[in-house]
This record gives C-alpha cells, structure tokens and sequence, in this order.
C-alpha cells in the first residue's frame, strides 16, 4: 500500500524524488516557494559528470577562497562577512579539505554519478518524458598552462583507474574535435565517460509528467513551520495550506538549513551562487568543456550554447554581480577567439543558488532525530548530475526497500 509523501523543493531533487516515489506508488505532493520555472536547476551546465571524482572541499580550496575573496569577478568568491552560519561552514569546510577525505569521497562520487547517468539514460529511452537532449559526447577539458594540464592528468590517471573512460589529447588530437580554439590552448583531457543534457527542456517534461501523473506541483508556497509528535512530522504549515503525510522529503536546497532549524536540525549548508549566459546563435561549439583557467563550463544545448560558472559564497540572494559576468564571457572569448558575446547578451545572465554542504557529499539519509523525514540535499555542483540517483535512493529509503548503493558517506548526521 502506497504511503503519503510531501516533498519539500521542487528543483531537479525534489521533482526526481517524486518522480521515483510516485513509481513505488505513494502519493506524491511537491511543494515550492517559488514558481517553479527558475534558479539552480534551470541555469545549469546540464552536466552528468561522473568523471567529477574530487570534491569540492579538497585541499588548497580554502587557500583560495582567501586569496579570492577581495576578487569579486574570481571564479571562487567568498564575500567576507561576520555571519556566524557562513563562519562555522568555512572551518568546516577547511576541516574538512584533506587528502584522506578526497580518497574517501572519489568511490562514493563516481558510484552515485554513475547510477544517476544510467537512471538518465533510463528516462531518456522510456520516452516517458517525451524526447530531451541527452548526448553522450563526453566533456573536454581545456587548458593553457602546464599547471592545469598536469593537474587534470592526475585526475584523469585516478578516474582511469576508477574504470571511467577517460583520454587525453594533444593540440592536434584536440582541433580535430574542436575547431577554431585560441592557439594558446595546450591541450585537453577528454572525459569520454561523460553526458550532457538542456535542463530547462528536462524541467518542463519532467513537471508535465508528474502532472499527468497525478502529482500535485505547489508552487509559490513557503514552509512556514512544521507540527511534532515525538519522533514523527505530523504536518507542514506553509503560507497557503497545511500538509499531513506520513512520509516527509526535504530537498529545498539552499534553503535547507534555514528549514532544517525548524525541526531542531542543523544541517550545514551554505547557497553558492552560480551564473550563466546563453548565446542563441551559432557559436561553432560541438562539444560540452569546461576552461580550466577561468573555471567556465560551456556546453552546446538545444537552440543556444550556454556558458556558465563561478562559485560565489554571498548569503542567500539574486543579486547579478556584473563584474561575474563579464568574468564569464572574456574567459569563453579567450578560447573560443571567434566568439564575441554581446552586451546584450550578458545582459540576460541568470543565476541560481546552490546548496553547498562543508565537505562538497550531498545529504541523502534519514536523520536520527525523527522517523519519517528524509533528507535530500547539499549536492553542490552536481545537483542536477546527482538529481535521478538521488530521488531513487530517497524513494528506496521511504519504500524499506535496499539502498541501489551504500549511503553511510552521505547521512545527514555526520559530523565534520
């Protein structure tokens, strides 16, 4: 018998852990703050990334953020400020930047990328979605200086070594794939293991399905607070209606800590701000990379290539930092030399928070403290690689079924 399921978040987390949930035959209502059609999920690179085997938190990350962080246009920027939250994540988030805590993290991020690209690929083949763009083109990393290219061919020795397929490229080998890149450009690797897809196009299927299926999609709704029984959530109260289930989902992002609090948890997570630009004319741009210098993701997507990038720790907000953007598109002119991205066009940036957790795993667990909450965020940057996996492993969990992969790396109380 299906079980009542409410999920808190309706970004590609949140709508995967209805899509999965609806499948085992619970009652899935999603519910949103905003109107659903903006924000992380839909200014992403559209990457599946299991080739992205180092975690965010690794060391030197910290040393760079410091250097960064009277830089506003630097790719890594920390916005200095005296808030106790942002404070406590930093320490932990160097704590946590060590060699140990990389070679623990590469299985369990190559494991769950790797089951969320086939769960892609799952729905791709399905057409339960209708078509979307999904191509497995693998993604390119370009670099113009020895530094980055012997630092990517370390990564991409350890991703070989992962059994992910992985080349590497001189500059002739490179040119054949991808014509009319800066002469300066040394070299790339070649993570042939990789996909990509257009999220917005993902978004609006994916969202119709659920409908179609009987999901109810609230938007424009904010959880205003919950109502307690022991160890059990009897209700949301947002700031329209009040929900009972008896199985909860928080996938809200960087929103989670914030809601967290009102259940008495503390889940450490910090919003970081990504930006992106889309170019709606031809670019000459065949397949998805990302400029390792300048830390800029570009990928070819249905009807314009978008370019993206940046991590900025600001606090929650929207705020466009022109100097980011601007940062963004001088780094694509300079490996792309025949790309000219127009005013206008950088005048239609968008960008979308991301949930940042200290040690760059995802929360995807039940935490101790209550029996039917699940938690399903702090993916970071792999958010929308990571969504199918994780709503799987969270339907998994709600149903008392086996976990498709072990999740002890990624419980909601670990400790820092």
């Amino acid at each position: 018998m299906g079980k009542s399921v409410v999920i808190i978040g309706g970004g590609i987390v949140g709508l995967c852990c209805a899509y999965y949930n609806m499948k085992e035959g619970h009652e899935v209502t999603v519910i949103d703050q905003s109107d659903m059609t903006q924000g992380a999920s839909y200014v992403n690179a559209g990457y599946l990334t299991p080739s992205h085997i180092i975690p965010l938190s690794s060391p030197g990350m910290m040393a760079k953020g410091i250097k960064w962080m009277f830089k506003s246009s630097s790719p890594f920027y920390m916005k200095p400020r005296l808030d106790p939250d942002f404070l406590s994540w930093a320490w932990k988030f160097n704590k946590s930047a060590t060699r140990a805590h990389v070679e623990k993290a590469i299985p369990l991020i190559k494991d769950i990328n790797l089951l969320s690209k086939e769960l892609y690929i799952q729905m791709h083949d399905s057409g339960e979605l209708g078509d979307f763009q999904l191509e497995k083109r693998g993604l390119l990393m370009l670099y113009k200086t020895m530094k980055e290219g012997l630092h990517e061919r370390e990564v991409a020795h350890r991703a070989a070594d992962e059994g992910l397929e992985v080349t590497e490229l001189n500059k002739e080998e490179l040119d054949s794939l991808q014509p009319n890149l800066s002469s300066d450009i040394l070299g790339a690797v070649h993570y042939l293991c990789d996909a990509h897809t257009s999220p917005r196009e993902v978004m609006a299927q994916l969202k119709a399905y659920l409908i179609k299926q009987g999901v109810r999609l609230n938007s424009k709704e904010e959880v205003k607070d919950f109502t307690l029984n022991g160890r059990k959530i009897t209700n949301v109260i947002t700031s329209k209606d009040r929900y009972s289930a008896g199985e909860f989902v928080l996938a809200a992002g960087a929103w989670s800590q914030e809601l967290s609090r009102k259940l008495g948890l503390n889940l450490a997570v910090q919003p970081g701000k990504g930006y992106r630009i889309n170019v709606s004319r031809p670019t000459g741009i065949r397949l998805p990379a990302i400029l390792m210098e300048a830390k800029v993701a570009v990928t070819p997507m249905k009807e314009f290539t978008r370019f993206a990038g940046t991590m900025e720790f600001s606090g929650i907000n929207h705020r466009i930092r022109q100097e980011r953007v601007h940062a963004i598109a001088r780094a694509a002119e300079s490996y792309y030399p025949q790309l000219n991205i127009t005013e206008t066009e950088m005048a239609g940036a968008k960008c979308g928070l991301r949930p940042v957790s200290p040690d760059g795993l995802p929360y995807i667990g039940k935490p101790s403290k209550y029996d039917n909450l699940t938690v399903a965020t702090g993916h970071a940057m792999m958010g929308w690689s990571l969504g199918p996996a994780t709503g799987k492993l969270i339907s998994e969990l709600i149903t008392n079924k086996k976990p498709s992969m072990r999740l002890d790396g990624f419980h909601p109380d670990r400790k820092f």
